[in-house]
């Protein structure tokens, strides 16, 4: 969603290129808490770098480079794939940001050279793809970079559909009261075509912003067929990146796909 101002200088410019993350998401993507948090980022890292068994890994929708940055600085070679340039021209301001590759482009179908002992999706993006076909296409795109015994991982989490009654469409996520305003998140669900939106209402004194982003969801089971269809069998799910078991209370998967 673009934001529109009287003073032009301190207004982000989104370009509609980059997709649902252009300029001015990209420009408060690196907020150190939440998602960029240490205590979040550092389990996915030491992770993704043991099975990546010394590289070379390809992120897809590698955004900001909240992962692949430190990653990289482990040691383990990354390039990555992003749909969007405001969120991709972060990376390079980072350390060790310019030896990272960036494609420009869609991750269903964008090739970049060689072969990845590891690709890699976190964050729920690949629910960002709101067809069955675009995330097969996904997988499909992930295999054609793996290396023959390669590895596919994606973090992604459980509808929370069992917190619906009957008759309701919509499950709060986070609810911030704040002085002067507050932050509120909700998403929305169709469960005849499995597509949601995630809406963010933020209020502040002077204002106010809604941001709203489609998604389609897919049970585990469902990615299994899609890897199945793209040459790949599963061989670990967690319910967490420290290796917990997948049980039925979980509400993500850490899911990694083995190139047959």
């Amino acid at each position: 969603m673009s934001e529109t101002s009287n003073d032009a200088s301190s207004t982000p410019i989104d370009d509609p290129s980059d997709g649902w993350f252009p300029e001015s998401v990209a420009a408060d993507y690196d907020d150190p808490q939440g998602s960029s948090a240490p205590e979040v980022v550092n389990p996915a890292v030491d992770l993704l770098a043991d099975l990546a068994d010394g590289g070379p890994v390809l992120e897809l929708a590698i955004g900001t480079g909240r992962i692949a940055v430190p990653l990289a600085a482990r040691g383990v070679p990354v390039s990555g794939i992003e749909l969007s340039k405001a969120m991709a021209d972060r990376i390079r301001d980072k350390p060790g940001g310019a030896d990272i590759d960036v494609a420009i482009g869609d991750m269903t179908s964008t090739r970049v050279p060689g072969e990845f002992s590891l690709v890699y999706l976190v964050f729920n993006t690949i629910s960002n793809v709101t067809t069955q076909d675009g995330q097969v296409d996904v997988f499909r795109n992930a295999a054609a970079h793996l290396r023959p015994g390669g590895l596919f991982l994606i973090e992604v989490g459980i509808p929370d559909l069992r917190r619906m009654p009957p008759g309701q469409d919509t499950v709060p996520f986070t609810v911030a009261p704040d002085e002067g305003g507050g932050y509120v998140g909700f998403d929305r669900y169709d469960t005849a075509t499995q597509r949601f939106t995630s809406n963010h209402v933020t209020v502040t004194a002077d204002g106010g912003r809604f941001w709203t982003v489609p998604f389609r969801y897919a049970w585990p089971a469902e990615m299994d067929l899609m890897a199945r269809i793209a040459g790949l069998r599963l061989k670990h799910r967690w319910a967490d990146w420290d290796r917990s078991p997948f049980e039925h209370e979980s509400t993500k998967q850490v899911s990694v796909w083995e190139k047959v």
